[in-house]
This record gives structure tokens, sequence and C-alpha cells, in this order.
């Protein structure tokens, strides 16, 4: 299996929703959605990046 570069929006997407995450849970800042589920965000957020490499195309 080879991996393959991830597009550019595949891995804003993920950039964002970890990013998010990480502003949730260490800097105290109050997001509605994010800050209960900061957890759930990060793994969307690797999963996103996971397979924009393994998958072509994506």
């Amino acid at each position: 299996m080879t991996l393959s570069k991830p597009k550019t929006i595949t891995f804003l997407i993920s950039a964002v929703l970890g990013i998010l995450s990480l502003l949730a849970t260490y800097s105290g800042v109050s997001i509605p959605v994010v800050s209960g589920n900061a957890y759930i965000f990060m793994i969307i957020a690797w999963v996103v990046l996971v397979a924009g490499n393994l998958l072509r195309g994506v």
C-alpha cells in the first residue's frame, strides 16, 4: 500500500478541527459544539487526515 498526498482542502479541514479541539481543551476558550466533544473532534481530525493519506483523490 502506498500513501498519497492529501488534497489541500482535506488537510485544512483536518487542521481546523484539530486546532479547535486544542483551543477548547487547553486554552479555556468556550466553543459551543467543540468544548464538550473536544476528544471526538480530535479523533475526527485524525481520521480525515489518515483518509486523505490512504485514499487516492481525497
